[in-house]
């Protein structure tokens, strides 16, 4: 059973003819109240800003518009003590975004937590793979 992050948008599937592994990731939610603090993909949206500087481009990357990246931002800001994005506004010099050293901080934590979770479930999930029907037969 494959146990790893899915394909980033844009990547190539498995070869023609091949079915991919059958796959399971833990998905872990941190809530604060009602709000989805931190999720899988506000941390995939952490490191497409990390990786672009900028809030367009990392939502561009992940496929949202920037007012998706930019409230799924706000969320988080709100959510924890101290901001996780800082943003500047753009104009003549052009503007950008960069993760604080709290944002880098709960990233880590949080990987870490995913990696940990799958790394813990492993042995079972891959018991639970050994009872699935093979691709391609139907019932």
């Amino acid at each position: 059973m494959a146990l790893t992050r899915p394909r980033p948008p844009g990547r190539p599937g498995p070869p023609a003819g091949r079915s991919p592994a059958a796959t399971a990731r833990p998905r872990f939610r941190i809530l604060r109240g009602d709000a989805i603090a931190l999720g899988p993909g506000k941390a995939d949206l952490l490191e497409a800003i990390e990786a672009a500087g900028s809030i367009s481009a990392a939502g561009r990357r992940l496929g949202m518009s920037y007012r998706r990246a930019w409230v799924l931002i706000d969320t988080m800001n709100r959510c924890f003590r101290s901001p996780l994005v800082a943003a500047s506004r753009g104009g003549g010099g052009g503007g950008g975004a960069r993760l604080t050293p709290a944002g880098r901080r709960v990233l880590r934590l949080y990987r870490d937590i995913e990696a940990a979770a799958e790394a813990a479930a492993r042995p079972r999930l891959r018991a639970l793979q050994r009872l699935l029907r093979p691709s391609g037969t139907a019932r």
